[in-house]
C-alpha cells in the first residue's frame, strides 16, 4: 500500500514510516498539514496516518477536506487526547479510525492494514492466485506449498499483482504503489523487482510481461 504518514514530531514521524517501510508499504512523510495538503493533491494514497494536532494546517482541517472531496484514502487519527468525546469528535471529522498516543506500533500496523483492505474492493485476510498463497499480516508467501522469502518491495509488487486477480498492472501503477515520492520515475526499479520475483517463485513460470502494458498474474 501507499501510506502517508503526517506527524510533526520528526523522531515519532521517522519511527512510524520505518516500521510500515518493514510491513512493505510505501511510506511518504510530511510534517505539518500544508505539507500534507501538498501530497494530498498529487498522490494517490490508501491511508494516511494523521496527527490531529499540526502546525500550519490543523489535522482536523485535513481531514475535513479528504472526507469532503470524497478520496478513497482512509484516515488513522493520531492523538494525545484520549477522552472519549475526543475520539468522537476525531471520527465525526471522518476519520476512519483513532490511536491514542503513547501507542506499540504493532497495533498501529495492524490497523493500517485494516484500513488499508476497506480502501479497496474486499478481499480475503489470504490472497490465492496460480499456486501462490500470499498472508499480508504474516508477510509470508508460498509457492505450491515452498515457503517464498521476498524482500519489502518484491513482496509488495506481488501483492498487487495478486490483487488484480489477473488484471494487467502497469509498472507506473507498481511504482507509485510500492516506491515512495523520492523514487526516479525512470528508474528500472520495478523491472528488476519483477526479474528477482521470477527468479524466487522458480518455475513454471507466472508472472507475465504484456508488452506495452506491465504485469500480470494469469
Amino acid at each position: 500500500m501507499r501510506v502517508l504518514v503526517v506527524e510533526d514530531e520528526p523522531l515519532l514521524a521517522g519511527a512510524i514510516a520505518e516500521w510500515l517501510r518493514g510491513e512493505a508499504h510505501a511510506v511518504d512523510v510530511a510534517h505539518d498539514g500544508g505539507a500534507a495538503q501538498e501530497r494530498l493533491a498529487v498522490n494517490d494514497y490508501d491511508v494516511v496516518v494523521l496527527d490531529r494536532d499540526l502546525p500550519v494546517v490543523h489535522g482536523d482541517q485535513v481531514c475535513r477536506e479528504l472526507a469532503a472531496g470524497g478520496a478513497a484514502a482512509r484516515v488513522l487519527m493520531l492523538t494525545a487526547a484520549s477522552e472519549v468525546t475526543d475520539r468522537v469528535d476525531g471520527l465525526g471529522l471522518g476519520a476512519d479510525d483513532y490511536l491514542t498516543k503513547p501507542f506499540a506500533f504493532a497495533e498501529l500496523a495492524a490497523r493500517v492494514r485494516a484500513l488499508g483492505r476497506r480502501a479497496r474492493p474486499a478481499a480475503p485476510p489470504v490472497l490465492r492466485r496460480a499456486g501462490i498463497t500470499l498472508d499480508p499480516a504474516r508477510r509470508e508467501v508460498f509457492r505450491d506449498g515452498r515457503y517464498v522469502p521476498l524482500a519489502r518491495k518484491e513482496f509488495a509488487v506481488l501483492t498487487e499483482l495478486v490483487l488484480a486477480e489477473g488484471a494487467v498492472v502497469s509498472a507506473e501503477r507498481l511504482l507509485e504503489k510500492a516506491w515512495d515520492e523520492h523514487t526516479d520515475p525512470f528508474t528500472g526499479a520495478v523491472r528488476l523487482t519483477i526479474l528477482k520475483l521470477r527468479r524466487k517463485l522458480a518455475g513454471p513460470p507466472v508472472v507475465e510481461t504484456v508488452t506495452g502494458a506491465g504485469y500480470r498474474i494469469p
